[in-house]
């Protein structure tokens, strides 16, 4: 492993812990200084060798990098400390995860590969003395800019893994002595179980554990020769415009809100969901007999409200045009025999759900809950294996965006163990974060919240007109939890 070299910023008290968020929020790379960078090598050689990218991997080749991170209050220990600890830890995390310490080659036949070489990961360490927490997580306002600063590899592209690291993480010190721990990940290698893996086996070890290793084998749907070529060996752009004016806010929705929702879609009327529907959603858990059918899910039903009032939030949008909810899916339980928990790479597929501008703004949350429930139920192992078989016969980049302006994506997952996997050893994170990296108008991540107990933060991109109607929405509004 490299030795580090730090050249420590002792912490300091802002004195404008009572500045303007207009200040704040605009703030960029200039309020975050980086002092340090090394080379984080794996502790131990790899033998893995080559990891072929999967069918699930190479779709992600067009996607800029995951960039996830946890904010954390001061910990009791001096910074040099602490990133020695943080350094030492990755190293033996890496050992865990070869791959994210290795680099993509691209061999004769135009496979995509992982080449396992202990080339290594990045870790730098950076100060922010004129930012406080408070000003970075301000309650009911816009994510400030300023968060963005706190993520290394800004705008590189999966592809780039060619040449840069896979894997880059950042410790952020601000002015009160709180800590930002990023991490910057290539998507062609993982998705966020495999990321969420990652994070929680690092902090794992940092306390003194022995976390399990991950699932390397490469036979998630089988083997595959279907190859994605770019002329010129160039590699592929992102899909969706960078730099388009967003707003980007974090919305709150509490236990009882969530229920409230999932009863609210489930309820009232006499007919089930499949009368709404149109048809029998054929789904074996549906069908147990200790399981209610045709439940729609807590999450779904969250998705639906977002759907519903956003689209309703879109005044431009004709009524007869088309607007498309997309929901990203594990698909490590939805196949035949299924993969494990711990498989290291992306096994997620996208289920679109498509309806009527007009109808999904003026029906009520049951109708547009069932749709999308109805998408999620039929997503088994035949739809799983179809919708891989049609990629193999047509090759091609993940097309992440919005060009038509009328639809929604929902990454990430309320599932994901973002705060109880990840005590570094001085606690419990007190939020989740994300930067700048594959955000479009229509965007949202979910997360759990910080309370648990299944309540929800949903991270919403939208044009600024369409977030400005949103949050005049009082429907809408009556369910974020604004305290």
């Amino acid at each position: 492993m490299s030795p580090i070299t730090l050249a420590i910023t002792p912490n300091h008290t802002s004195s404008s812990s009572s500045s303007s968020m207009v200040a704040v929020a605009s703030a960029g790379a200039g309020a975050v200084e980086v002092v340090s960078k090394c080379t984080v090598t794996p502790d131990r050689a790899s033998e893995l060798g080559e990891l072929r990218l999967s069918v699930s991997d190479l779709p992600m080749l067009s996607c800029q990098y995951i960039q996830k991170g946890l904010f954390f209050t001061p910990p009791p220990m001096p910074i040099p400390a602490l990133v020695s600890l943080l350094v030492s830890s990755l190293g033996r995390a890496l050992s865990l995860f070869p791959a994210l310490a290795g680099r993509f080659d691209t061999l004769a036949d135009g496979s995509v590969v992982i080449l396992c070489n202990d080339a290594g990961a990045e870790f730098s360490y950076a100060v922010a003395p004129s930012l406080l927490t408070s000003d970075l997580l301000p309650p009911n306002a816009d994510v400030p800019q300023a968060v963005k600063a706190l993520f290394p590899l800004d705008g590189a592209v999966s592809f780039h893994g060619h040449f840069r690291p896979l894997a880059c993480f950042q410790l952020t010190e601000f002015g009160d002595g709180a800590v930002f721990l990023g991490a910057v990940v290539n998507h062609s290698v993982v998705d966020g179980t495999s990321f969420w893996n990652f994070f929680n086996a690092w902090a794992e070890l940092c306390r003194g554990g022995h976390p399990a290793p991950p699932d390397f084998r490469r036979n998630y749907f089988g083997e595959s020769k279907a190859v994605l070529r770019f002329p010129g060996g160039r590699g592929p752009e992102v899909t969706f415009p960078v730099g388009a004016p967003l707003r980007e806010r974090v919305f709150r929705f509490s236990r009882h809100a969530i229920l409230a929702l999932k009863s609210r879609a489930n309820g009232g009327g006499g007919h089930s969901t499949a009368e709404i529907c149109g048809k029998q959603v054929h789904d074996k858990k549906a069908a147990s007999p200790d399981v209610k059918k045709e439940e729609i899910s807590a999450f779904q039903s969250l998705c639906a409200l977002m759907w519903v009032s956003v689209t309703r939030a879109r005044k431009r949008l004709a009524p007869e045009a088309t607007t498309t909810f997309r929901m990203a899916v594990n698909c490590r339980h939805r196949v035949v025999p299924s993969v494990s928990a711990n498989y290291f790479g992306n096994a997620i597929q996208s289920i679109p759900t498509q309806a009527a501008v007009g109808e999904v703004a003026t029906r009520d949350l049951r109708w547009a809950a069932a749709l999308l429930h109805r998408g999620v139920a039929a997503h088994g192992d035949e739809v799983v294996r179809r919708g891989v078989a049609e990629w193999e016969a047509a090759p091609r980049c993940f097309p992440l965006g919005n060009p038509d302006g009328a639809g929604l994506t929902m990454g990430s997952s309320n599932r994901f163990p973002m705060y109880e996997g990840n005590d570094f050893g001085w606690g419990l994170p007190v939020a989740v974060r994300s930067g700048r990296a594959n955000k479009f108008d229509g965007k949202m991540s979910a997360f759990p919240g910080r309370e648990g107990g299944g309540s929800v933060e949903l991270e919403v991109c939208l044009a600024p007109e369409t977030m400005a109607t949103l949050l005049r929405d009082n429907e809408f509004m009556s369910y974020v939890d604004e305290d």
